[in-house]
């Protein structure tokens, strides 16, 4: 039993205390501690003994004793011990700050902490002990860059301290230099290898920090071998286990978890651990009590933040919302508020708020966990959903095409962004839904039924119908409803109307046959869909056949009463269709859509008091908040202003400006509302303010053009009038038939009637008959159309005869125009219920009269008109005679000159043939003489001398005649021009008697023979005698020619002289001979 002795002064006696039996008040002890004087170093192991058995109070009465100013005094000389027990108390304080929760008690508990440690530093400045309980105190507080600077003081002082080291590499590590504070522990080792096995959880931990996890994994086990029941390290290897993410590791990890609660139960990350266990086990009462147990005996945040977490976490799952955020807020708190410590309550706390209504602040929190995590799909896909309810379609958009982006399988994410763009991008929407689809399909999933039904709704708004019909046909599945698509079971057998809709008779009867006619509740909305598809493929009974069955299983289905009233209204039987939407308001009195339906019937019934307490009714029902409501008050009061009956100007200016605030209001709660713009410029119309009408009419236009899900002739019919009241008939007529062929294919007869009066108003009577027609073709039964076409035919019959000049045609068609004139009117007051319509007899009676006394009168016109048009004919028919007979001439001339000039093309290539063929012969015959020469020529060189002077004399000959070749070619120039003009005269001789071209034919050939002789000059082959005819005239020398050519073939013929060959001297081949010939006269003279 350990005692401790405090010596008596002045004796050698001792007083024996055993440590086990101290006495529950302090004050005996410090009796004798002061009355004896005891050494300072006693009164610290007492102190401490206290301690230990939890005597708190006492432990702090004996050293704050012992640090009092008389011990002070007394004790001056002894340093170390006081300077222990002020640091013990100091030591006290920091942990006490450090434990509590409050901000002014943790405050005041620092406070003397640092006041002890501060009076411990005034007795010696270079205790280490004091250095290292400041740096604890600082690190206490969070001032990790103090606590540093006052450990590195307590190891400048001491270098192997080992508290200090401690203290240090715990700096170190908080500061995330975990490499440092490694190096710190191992140093720890070095210095003090015995040190308890806990300093090597440090190392364990820096190592699990570096990634170096088989080291870390060592190091715990090395604490587990030096201390078996060491929980912190069973703890680490059990999360360490539990990070495997496998089925052996996740149960170790459990039993290591549970092997450190049964040493100490009040460890709270392992309790913590165990209520995550639970929490997936769904055993949340011992999720409950581990969190609260962990709650009550930790004081670290971190370990705080996860027990409140898992307690939230708890709460959420079993829907107690409140509770829940409580728990997650003060999980987030115990984190300072800073998400990067642990992010997970902020993301619980995002849901519970989003569940609660909570917007903006789901928004914040979600925020911060992308702060930490910015690549999270689930955050983005959450905060694109926050987005988009509060109205920021742009940022949701934004993180929903980023979170397809980062993870493009994920199916939801794609849901997600197609919900999105459904109202601003149709086509993006279906590809977004499709690729969710696509997705679904890959990975098994079944596809939802409501991305079937996006599918096909949004295939339904692009009027892709067949494609509509599948998908809604793919949601659906099998049921009665495919018998009826497929036409297995026939409509007509089963007697399916509107008028029938109480009958369910018919589902009794298809029950009975063996048909199955439950619809799912998750079906119901898409076979609502594909009865409204079916309705604008105008299979209307098999449409009725679905919203029957609707009401059948479902009677409180309001959307399928009100689409049964619609289809009825179209077969204009009003009062079945306010039986149907009174039916709808059984189910609900105040359903706006039903309410603002039964006064739009009213109204079209000329109901006006209980339509407009009907639309009041509707508007009130939703507070003023429903636009269609809004809307249809709206219209009641421009309809009102517009009555025809009891016109009041100061009624119709109050219902328009009532009518123009109601459509404001609309504009204003929603700005793109295209049926309030629409309104607005209406009004502004009917006050003659077209500009500004005309924009806006323009606007809305180009806006409804650019939506897939949205058609609004009537905006087309507005800008149409406007045209028309500024006079600009031609765009107005454009903008009706552009609306007609858009939206009604040219079959909507209110529309022609508009068209028909700008074409009356622009006096196109014609076009305006043919539009009126076309009008009563549409609609029969219709009068107005009758005697619109009857008033028309009476103008265009008057505006012709006022007509100064007009045509017989004109006259004749006026005549006939009068008379189906008075054929309508006529049959318009035969008629009898004239009234129903609108007409007055007498007003019938008054045009028949007048159209009488027009047609009258057009007769005469027409009688007029076609004497005249008699005799202007006899005149164009002389004046076609005669300008048939001057054609006729004229046409004789040209042919006459045409045969002429070809005559004369003819005879030019008959010459030139001959003069080709004539030099072509004397060719022929200039090659046979030439041979026949030259064979002579070898006869007479061998008989001798002879030939020798012939040559001579021949040669002789040629030098003679060369003087005179210069003049006889400028003879022959004369001569030829002479030869042109005579052949022109010749020419016109032929051109003016065509019969006498034989005989001058035989003149002209002397002609032929001259013009060869002159081609033979210029090709060389000119005869040499012909210089002989120089001086004798013309046509004498041609004859010579004739003759000599003649005698010269006959001489030719008979005898082969070399000299009377007919090559021209001047001639290349001529001139080569002529030089030898010479060259051998000469040698003979020589000789």
């Amino acid at each position: 039993m350990a005692s401790v002795y405090i010596p008596v002064q002045n004796s050698e006696e001792e007083v024996r205390v055993v440590l086990d039996q101290l006495p529950r008040d302090a004050s005996d002890i410090l009796d004798i501690l002061k009355a004896e004087q005891a050494p300072l170093d006693l009164w610290l192991i007492i102190a401490r003994e206290y301690f230990k058995q939890g005597k708190i109070e006492q432990f702090r009465q004996i050293l704050e004793e012992g640090s009092s100013s008389d011990i002070d005094e007394y004790y001056a000389d002894v340093k170390y011990e006081r300077i222990a027990i002020l640091n013990a108390l100091g030591a006290y304080y920091s942990y006490l700050g450090k434990t509590e929760t409050k901000h002014k008690e943790k405050e005041d508990y620092f406070i003397l902490a640092t006041q002890y440690y501060n009076k411990a530093s005034r007795i010696n400045m270079d205790e280490p002990t004091t250095w290292v309980g400041k740096g604890q105190l600082l690190l206490a507080k969070g001032e990790i860059e103090h606590a540093f600077q006052a450990f590195t003081f307590g190891l400048e002082i001491s270098s192997d301290n080992v508290p200090a080291l401690l203290g240090l590499a715990s700096v170190e590590f908080n500061r995330g230099r975990f490499s440092e504070s490694l190096q710190l522990y191992k140093r720890v080792l070095q210095v003090y290898p015995g040190c308890p096995a806990a300093v090597r959880l440090g190392i364990g931990l820096c190592r699990h920090k570096l990634g170096q996890l088989d080291k870390a994994r060592q190091a715990f086990d090395r604490v587990l071998q030096l201390d078996p029941d060491n929980v912190e390290a069973l703890v680490a290897l059990g999360i360490m286990d539990l990070q495997a993410n496998d089925s052996l590791g996740m149960r170790k990890g459990m039993e290591r978890m549970q092997q450190a609660f049964e040493i100490y139960p009040y460890c709270a990350s392992a309790l913590n651990y165990l209520a995550n266990h639970f929490f997936f086990t769904g055993q949340h009462f011992l999720v409950e009590q581990l969190t609260e147990t962990a709650l009550a005996v930790s004081t670290h945040g971190p370990t705080k933040s996860h027990s409140f977490y898992n307690l939230a976490r708890s709460y959420h799952s079993k829907g107690d919302y409140e509770k829940a955020g409580m728990y997650y807020m003060a999980a987030i708190k115990e984190t300072n508020n800073k998400p990067q410590e642990f992010v997970f309550p902020y993301f619980g706390l995002g849901q519970v708020q989003l569940k609660l209504g909570e917007l903006k602040g789901s928004v914040s929190n979600f925020e911060k966990v992308l702060e930490v995590y910015p690549d999270n799909c689930e955050t983005l896909k959450a905060l694109g959903h926050l987005y988009t309810q509060l109205g920021k379609t742009d940022k949701a958009l934004e993180y929903m095409r980023k979170a397809t982006k980062l993870d493009p399988r994920d199916a939801q994410a794609f849901v997600g962004l197609g919900e999105l763009l459904i109202s601003s991008d149709a086509g993006a929407a279906l590809d977004a839904f499709k690729m969710a689809r696509t997705l679904m399909k890959k990975g098994g999933q079944e596809v939802p039924i409501e991305v079937l039904n996006d599918i096909g709704a949004l295939h339904f708004e692009k009027e892709e119908f067949e494609s509509a019909l599948d998908n809604f046909k793919e949601a659906l599945g099998d049921g009665i409803w495919i018998s009826f698509l497929d036409e297995k079971e026939k409509l007509e057998e089963t007697g399916v109307s509107v008028q029938g809709y109480k009958d369910t008779g018919i589902f009794h009867r298809l029950i009975e046959n063996g048909h199955s006619v439950d619809v799912p509740w998750n079906k119901v909305t898409t076979l609502f869909n594909m009865a409204r598809l079916l309705e604008q493929l105008h299979k209307t009974e098999t449409a009725t056949f679905l919203y029957r069955l609707i009401l059948f299983k479902y009677p409180g289905y309001i959307d399928a009463y009100l689409r049964l009233a619609a289809s009825a209204k179209a077969q204009n039987n009003l009062p079945l269709a306010i039986e149907l939407v009174n039916e709808a308001l059984k189910v609900d009195d105040k359903n706006p859509n039903a309410l603002s339906l039964l006064g739009e019937l009213e109204l079209k019934n000329d109901d006006w008091v209980k339509a407009k307490e009907t639309l009041r009714a509707a508007n009130d029902a939703t507070d003023g908040k429903d636009s269609y409501a809004i809307l249809s008050l709206g219209n009641w009061n421009y309809f009102a202003a517009m009555r025809n009956e009891k016109r009041n100007p100061k009624l119709e200016a109050t219902h328009l400006e009532k009518a123009k605030e109601l459509y404001t209001k609309v504009l204003t709660q929603h700005s793109s509302n295209m049926y309030a713009a629409n309104g607005s410029g209406i009004i502004l119309a009917e006050k003659g303010q077209f500009d500004i009408a005309k924009d806006i009419f323009t606007q809305v236009q180009e806006a409804a053009s650019g939506s897939l899900f949205l058609q609004m002739p009537d905006v087309w019919v507005n800008l149409a009038h406007v045209y028309f009241a500024q006079g600009n008939f031609a765009l107005a007529v454009k903008m009706y038939q552009n609306c007609l062929r858009k939206f009604f294919y040219n079959t909507d007869s209110q529309i022609l009637l508009y068209l028909s009066r700008t074409h009356y108003e622009a006096e196109h009577w014609q076009e305006c008959k043919k539009t009126l027609l076309r009008a009563i073709h549409l609609t029969p039964s219709n009068y107005t159309f009758r005697f619109d076409l009857g008033a028309v035919m009476q103008k265009s019959s008057s505006s012709t005869l006022q007509k100064k000049k007009r045509t017989a045609d004109e006259v004749r068609s006026t005549v006939t125009e009068a008379e189906n004139a008075v054929r309508v009117f006529t049959q318009l007051s035969a008629a009898s219920d004239l009234h129903v319509h609108g007409f007055d007899s007498k007003k019938i009676q008054t045009h028949v009269q007048y159209c009488t006394h027009l047609l009258e009168g057009a007769k005469v016109h027409r009688e007029a008109a076609e004497r005249e048009e008699l005799q202007n004919r006899q005149r164009l028919e002389v004046a076609r005679q005669a300008a048939l007979a001057e054609e006729a001439r004229r046409k004789a001339e040209e042919h006459r000159k045409y045969q002429l000039e070809k005559r004369k093309q003819e005879d030019e290539l008959r010459r030139l043939k001959q003069e080709e063929e004539k030099v072509q012969r004397i060719k022929e015959q200039w090659k046979s003489n030439t041979h026949k020469r030259k064979d002579r020529a070898g006869d007479d060189d061998g008989e001798g001398r002879p030939s020798e002077r012939k040559r001579k004399k021949g040669g002789k000959r040629r030098k003679k005649d060369k003087s005179s070749r210069a003049r006889h070619y400028e003879d022959d120039d004369e001569e030829a021009a002479t030869m042109d003009d005579h052949n022109e005269v010749e020419d016109e001789e032929a051109n003016t008697d065509y019969n006498r071209e034989e005989e001058n034919q035989e003149a002209e050939e002397p002609v032929d023979d001259d013009d060869a002789h002159d081609l033979l000059a210029a090709a060389g082959l000119e005869d040499p005698d012909a210089a002989d005819d120089d001086g004798v005239p013309a046509s004498v020398a041609r004859r010579r020619r004739a003759l000599s050519s003649s005698d010269e073939e006959g001489e030719l013929m008979e005898e082969s002289h070399p000299n009377s060959s007919p090559q021209k001297e001047n001639s290349p081949g001529r001139q080569e001979e002529s030089n030898v010939e010479e060259e051998d006269a000469n040698l003979n003279d020589e000789e």
